[in-house]
C-alpha cells in the first residue's frame, strides 16, 4: 500500500509543478499566503471543538477558543458587522446554515436563476431544494448582466417571499439593492446576499456594501477575491436576538459538527492580511479584469458588457458559441496551461451545463502573482491564439511557461518572498 500512498503524493507534487507554469484564471480559486498555508499543517488539524468557545463539548481547546474568538473579532472589524460566524467549512455550508435558520418547508424564497449566474446551492436541485423550498427567480436583463429592477420589484410584491436571496457565481455587477430597499421593507422579508465571489472586494470597499443596503445576512466562501483557505463565513446584523440565535444554531448543530480548526486559524491570518493589503489588492483585481476584457475585445473575442466596461469585479464572461463552445475551448486552453472553466450563459438551458456557450475568467489569482494591467494584454494574446487563431496549444503552452517565469512569488501578504506554487513538505 505504500506504493499507492507514494502515487498520491507524487500526483500532488506534479499538480503543484504544473500550476507553477500555468495561468490560473478560474474565478472561484486563489492562492493562500505562506503564513496561512503553514497553519494548514498545524496540529489543529487533529482537534475537535464542537460548541461555542468557552462551552465546548470537548476539552483541550484553551488555545482553540482564543483563536476562534480572534478570528470572529477580525471578521467583525473587516466587514463592520455585529455578528460573524467563522465555523462554516465552505460557502455552500454557510448557505445551508442560513437556510436551516431562516428557511424550510412552507417557507418561500426568491433568487437568481442558475443560467443567469446563480450558484447551484440556490437552486431547487441544490441546498434550497434540500430544505423543501422551490425558488422563484428574478427576471434577468441579459444586456446588462443583472437582474431586471422593475421585474424584480414586481416579483417580490407578488410572491411576498420569506427570503430574498441575491448574489451570483458569474458576478460582474452589483444588484440594485438600494433601489429595492423600499420593497424589502414593504414585504418584510429576510434579505440575504451570497457574496462568495466578491467577498474580498466588499471587505476592501471596492464593491457595493450590502449590509448598508438592506441586507441582513451575508454568506461567502473565503478563497476567491478574499484569498484565504477553502472555507466559508456568515456575517450579519440580525434584526433581533431570535434571528441571531437561529443563525447560530443553524450552523451547529444544524449543518456542521467539528469546524476544521486548522483552516479556521488560516482564515484568521487571511483576514488580518486583507485588513492590511486588501484595498490595494482588490483595486488591482478590478483594474486587471477590466484591462483583460478590453484586450480580449480588441482581439475579436466577444466579452459580455463592453458598454459597461466589461465588469466591476474580478470576473469576465465571454461568449464562444461561434468558436466551438465553452467545453471544447477550455480543454484547448488547459492544454496550453491556461486554466479557466466553461460556464452557462443566460441564454443557455441549465441542462446544457456540460456544453455551454461561454467561458468564465477571473483575474484574482493572476493579480495575487503580481500582474498588472499591461500584463493582461499578453494574457489576452495567449487566449486569442487558442480561441481565434486555433493555434496548436503546445506551442502556446511553451510561451505561457516562459511568461509565467516572471511571476512566481505571492503578493499582498505578510511574507511575499515565497513562491506561490511550490511543494512545501515536512517530510523533506
Amino acid at each position: 500500500m505504500k506504493e499507492a500512498a507514494d502515487y498520491i503524493y507524487d500526483q500532488a507534487k506534479k499538480h503543484t509543478d504544473w500550476f507553477s507554469k500555468s495561468l490560473p484564471m478560474i474565478a472561484s480559486e486563489n492562492i493562500i499566503s505562506p503564513m496561512a498555508r503553514d497553519l494548514m499543517l498545524s496540529e489543529l488539524q487533529d482537534k475537535y471543538a464542537e460548541g461555542p468557545p468557552g462551552d465546548r463539548y470537548y476539552e483541550g481547546n484553551i488555545y482553540v477558543d482564543n483563536i476562534e474568538l480572534k478570528v470572529q473579532e477580525l471578521a467583525k472589524e473587516l466587514f463592520g458587522v455585529d455578528y460573524a460566524d467563522v465555523r462554516p467549512i465552505s460557502g455552500t455550508n454557510a448557505n445551508q446554515a442560513v437556510l436551516m435558520a431562516l428557511g424550510g418547508p412552507g417557507k418561500s424564497i426568491t433568487s437568481v436563476d442558475v443560467s443567469d449566474g446563480a450558484h447551484i446551492s440556490s437552486a431547487k436541485f441544490g441546498s434550497v431544494g434540500l430544505r423543501g423550498m422551490e425558488p422563484k427567480t428574478y427576471p434577468f436583463d441579459v444586456d446588462e448582466m443583472n437582474i431586471d429592477l422593475e421585474g424584480t420589484k414586481k416579483l417580490l410584491r407578488e410572491e411576498q417571499p420569506d427570503i430574498a436571496l441575491f448574489g451570483r457565481s458569474v458576478f460582474m455587477f452589483p444588484p440594485p439593492l438600494e433601489e429595492l430597499q423600499e420593497v424589502f421593507e414593504e414585504v418584510g422579508c429576510h434579505v440575504w446576499y451570497d457574496a462568495a465571489h466578491v467577498l474580498g472586494l466588499i471587505a476592501a470597499g471596492e464593491f457595493q456594501q450590502p449590509m448598508d443596503n438592506g441586507v441582513e445576512v451575508m454568506t461567502g466562501s473565503t478563497h476567491k477575491t478574499l484569498p484565504g483557505p477553502q472555507r466559508g463565513i456568515i456575517l450579519s446584523n440580525p434584526r433581533d436576538e431570535e434571528m441571531e440565535e437561529r443563525l447560530f444554531f443553524g450552523m451547529f448543530p444544524g449543518v456542521v459538527s467539528n469546524h476544521h480548526l486548522h483552516s479556521m486559524a488560516a482564515l484568521g491570518v487571511s483576514l488580518a492580511e486583507h485588513q492590511k493589503f486588501g484595498e490595494e489588492y482588490a483595486s488591482q483585481i478590478i483594474k486587471n479584469a477590466q484591462a483583460l476584457g478590453q484586450a480580449l475585445h480588441e482581439r475579436g473575442i466577444k466579452v459580455l458588457c463592453e458598454h459597461k466596461g466589461f465588469t466591476r469585479s474580478h470576473t469576465l464572461a465571454i461568449d464562444v458559441q461561434d468558436q466551438g463552445g465553452g467545453e471544447t475551448l477550455v480543454e484547448a486552453m488547459e492544454d496550453a496551461n491556461i486554466i479557466a472553466n466553461k460556464n452557462l450563459m443566460p441564454w443557455d438551458d441549465v441542462d446544457s451545463a456540460n456544453e455551454p456557450s461561454g467561458i468564465r475568467l477571473g483575474s484574482q489569482a493572476l493579480t495575487r502573482l503580481g500582474m498588472k494591467e499591461n500584463h493582461m494584454d499578453e494574457v489576452a494574446e495567449f487566449i486569442k491564439r487558442i480561441i481565434v487563431d486555433d493555434e496548436n496549444p503546445e506551442k502556446v503552452k511553451q510561451d505561457v511557461i516562459g511568461f509565467r517565469k516572471d511571476f512566481q512569488k505571492i503578493k499582498f501578504c505578510f511574507h511575499d518572498d515565497f513562491k506561490a506554487h511550490e511543494h512545501y513538505s515536512i517530510l523533506d
